[in-house]
Parts: C-alpha cells; structure tokens; sequence
C-alpha cells in the first residue's frame, strides 16, 4: 500500500513537530502552505515533508485542500487528508492496512475534536478524510466536504482509527462568516450550510440574523437531518434568550425536545434557559430527563455542557435553591467526579455541606 497525508498550513510552527511526528507513518507527507510568516515551511521541510507554497486570492479553503490534493501523486493507494493541529494514534497505519476493505474509496473514523483539562474526549464523532486518490474534490468556500465525483461510493467506517484535535484557540475565525454568507449564496439550498451560517450568527451576536437564518434551514427541503434540525431550533432558543424573549425560548426549546427527544442537547438548552430564569424545577426535571439517555449518537452536533458534569452541577444549584440541600450534595459531589479539582465545585460543597448540618437540627 501506498499511503499518503496531504494538508494545508498557515502559521502553524507551534504544531509542525508534534503533527509530523504523528502522520509520519505515511509514504510521504505534503503540504500547501497558504502564507505563514513564521518558521512553518522551514520546519516541515527539515522533516523532510514536501511543501509547495501559494497565496490563495480570494481565499476558499476548497481551493486550498483541492490544490494541496493535487500535490499528491495519481499512484497512491489512500490519500489522508489531515490539519496541523491533529494527531492520530500511534500505529494508525498497521490498522489502516489490516482493516481496509480495497473495495471502500473512502473511509470514517473517530475524531476527538474537544478534550476536556485531563485529555478525556468531550465531543467525538466521525469524519472521512481518508479516500482513494481518484474521484473526489472538496467543496464549499468554508466547512468544505469532500465530494465523490464517481458513480457509486462506497464508505467503509473503521473505528479503531482515532483522532485528536488541538485547536489554537487564539487563531481568528473572522474568515468564517463571509465565507458562509458566500457558500450560501452559492447553493442557498444546501442545508448544512444554511445551518452553519445561522449559528455563525449566533457566535457573532447578530440574533436576529441568527434566527433568521436558522428558520430558513428548517424549510429546506434537504434539512431532514433531524440531530441537525434540532440544533438549528436549539439555537433558535439561545439567541431568543438572549434578546430577552424567555417565552419564544422555552417554545423553541420544547420545539427541539420534539424534533430529537432522543439526544441530550435539547433538554439541557432548556434547562439553561430555565436557570437564568430561576425555574428550578423545571432545571431538575430537564436535566433529569436527559441523564435518562446514556449515549448521545456521535456526531458533531454535541454539546460539551451535556456531559455529567454541567448536569449534576445544574442539579446540585437547583436542588439547593429549592431547599433540598442532601440532594443537592449528592448531585454535587458526582459533579466532582467528572471534575474533582474544580475551585467552583468544591466551594459549591462546603456551602451545601453546612446547609445540610443545619437541616439536620
């Protein structure tokens, strides 16, 4: 087999080592970078990765992967299509030749994309960048996919192959919203997009837009993706309640419980927009109600706030406004479970902890 990484780069000197380090398992690795100003080229070229340099005008980060793509060699096997703040597990390749089924071009695994402080996955789903070199482009000005442009796909998923994510989260994402305003205005009946743009909104604290846009994905034909339906409704909600319209929150919140009862996400969104509102019991009976599903599905819809932890601290403040204090020290300390050196919590512990002395007296 014949395997390798492509990737494109700008800026990234803090990751090169760690990232080539990870993906140098492969035959070869190259990379397109887009303009970095700092030591990125020079690294990777002392670890000997191929780098080819342009500046994209206007930038599109399909047109980035689709040039860095075609720096790949038209004999290869399997392309891997990676960014520089990600690291595979060691020994990916081993499993990538024992498990692959030659008759798949394209192949899904496991990507961790947020970690919590002790490198615990937070939010994981799958993603398919690994693919056969032949009948596939990416598309899309941002959030770009890899398009198959054969007749018939065939995915194989090999959850064995896993991921990790290290975003810097210092690096700006001011590219996005035009980018998505234009993927929009290019396909206005792509769902995904449509999605994404309204909850690029969201992030830049134009509700109204937000709103807007998000009942516009929700009238797609295509937007039948009911996790992703869901999570437009959600944030429907959220941007409801911040322009300080609980009402048509709580509407939007049950409309989302509705659409995807199933998931976790839903009920805990109303169960924060019951808090700012000092609705304990209604706090209480979502998050309970979510701690009844065990497993969300993995994708990138999750939340990080629908962990155990931000549920049972949700429960533990709510049981103790409502004066249930040994409750709410039992919610608390599972809170610390998940989170034992959380200055906030083990405060929150002490206090619960004297309540419940003086209830018993």
């Amino acid at each position: 087999m014949k395997i390798i990484v492509y990737a494109i780069s700008k800026n990234e000197e803090k990751f090169v080592n760690r990232w080539y380090n990870s993906m140098k398992e492969a035959d070869d690795i190259y990379v397109l970078d887009t303009g970095s100003t700092d030591n990125t080229v020079s690294l990777l070229e002392e670890n000997g990765v191929h780098v080819s340099k342009e500046i994209i005008t206007p930038w599109r980060f399909d047109v980035a992967r689709n040039h860095s793509l075609n720096l790949v060699p038209e004999d290869v096997d399997l392309c891997i299509c990676t960014d520089l703040d990600e690291v595979f597990i060691p020994g990916w390749r081993k499993i990538l030749e024992e498990k692959w089924n030659h008759k798949a071009s394209r192949i899904s695994y496991s990507y961790h994309w947020k970690m919590d402080e002790n490198n615990n996955p937070i939010i994981s789903f799958y993603i398919s960048k690994i693919h056969k070199r032949q009948d596939y482009c990416w598309t899309h000005p941002v959030h770009e996919v890899l398009t198959y442009l054969g007749k018939q796909e065939e995915t194989q998923v090999i959850t064995e192959l896993t991921v990790f994510h290290y975003p810097d989260d210092k690096k700006s994402r001011s590219s996005y919203l035009p980018l998505l305003e234009l993927s929009v205005q290019e396909d206005p009946e792509d769902d995904r997009n449509m999605h994404y743009l309204g909850r690029e909104y969201m992030y830049y604290e134009k509700y109204e837009d937000a709103i807007n846009t998000l009942k516009k994905h929700l009238h797609l034909k295509k937007a039948v993706w009911k996790d992703e339906r869901c999570a437009s409704m959600r944030f429907i909600a959220r941007c409801y309640q911040k322009i300080k319209n609980t009402e048509d929150a709580i509407k939007w919140a049950d409309y989302a419980i509705l659409e995807a009862p199933y998931l976790r996400d839903p009920y805990m969104e109303k169960a924060m927009i019951s808090y700012e509102s000092q609705d304990w019991n209604t706090v209480i009976d979502c998050c309970m109600r979510s701690l009844k599903i065990k497993e969300n599905p993995k994708t990138y819809i999750n939340e990080a706030f629908c962990q155990n932890v931000a549920i049972y601290d949700l429960l533990s403040i709510s049981f103790y406004y409502i004066g249930l204090y040994s409750f709410s020290y039992l919610a608390v300390e599972k809170a610390l479970k998940y989170s034992p050196n959380d200055a906030r919590l083990l405060n929150n512990k002490e206090l619960i902890k004297k309540k419940v002395v003086q209830s018993e007296y």
